[in-house]
């Protein structure tokens, strides 16, 4: 089990599942030639050629718009999107079209696509780069929203959507890429939907996900001085939520 970045545990992901299925290909602002805002997708582009890493205009329903085109003709794209700000630019191609064109169709087509998206604030980028809807965009039947706080779930998440007919939102916080954890060797999934319990405690239960993981945990270590046994429960997966019991530790 090796101790790796969320940044690296995303780009593992990403690199196996192109490595499996040639129908996976990538899509984004930058995402080829200078290898990701963030250099998820360093390397991408020389490997795989230009065809399966896709640098695109500055033109986010255009992104969404292609992938959704894309994955209704058989192939499964990720698009990335370079902040989750711009994505009220494709509002429309994500929630009328990707979240409902398996249900419009009555089941003839599915959208087995992702959509990468960073997230989050707390970088001072100013107030277009820094919001977290994440709950805006978890209220749309037929869109599956994801959000890890560790790099082993990250990677099994992403995983798990991209072999996914539906359509999925993965929301990447922007100050994780450089948090690290123990990720698994070989390939493995996290199932969709699933909450976690990130740490066992029988005073009081935090839920959280993303980024507040991280906080939570600080402040559980900050109680656990004074004798407070905190209980932190990782939802993961923002649609679907999980109402039954969660994955222990």
């Amino acid at each position: 089990m090796a101790r790796i970045t969320m940044r690296e545990a995303i780009s593992q992901a990403l690199w196996e599942e192109m490595e499996r299925d040639p129908g996976v290909f990538i899509m984004g602002e930058e995402v080829g030639v200078w290898g990701g805002t963030y250099a998820v997708t360093k390397g991408f582009y020389d490997h795989f050629g230009g065809e399966r890493v896709r640098d695109t205009p500055i033109a986010e329903a255009a992104i969404v718009g292609g992938a959704i085109g894309a994955a209704m003709t058989g192939l499964r794209p990720v698009a990335e999107l370079m902040t989750i700000n711009f994505a009220f630019s494709a509002m429309d191609h994500i929630v009328n079209e990707a979240a409902k064109l398996h249900y419009m169709f009555g089941g003839q087509f599915v959208l087995p696509m992702v959509i990468r998206a960073v997230g989050g604030g707390g970088r001072q980028l100013g107030a277009t780069h820094s919001q977290t809807p994440d709950a805006v965009f978890a209220h749309f039947p037929g869109l599956i929203v994801l959000a890890p706080g560790t790099p082993e779930d990250a990677k099994g998440l992403l995983k798990a959507a991209i072999r996914s007919n539906d359509p999925v939102l993965f929301i990447e916080h922007a100050t994780l890429y450089q948090v690290r954890g123990e990720v698994p060797d070989g390939d493995y999934e996290i199932p969709i939907g699933k909450s976690k319990i990130q740490r066992s405690g029988k005073d009081v239960t935090i839920v959280t996900y993303s980024k507040m993981l991280e906080i939570s945990t600080k402040a559980a270590d900050q109680l656990a001085r004074e004798g407070i046994e905190v209980e932190i429960v990782d939802l993961r997966s923002l649609r679907p939520l999980d109402m039954g019991p969660v994955v222990e530790s």
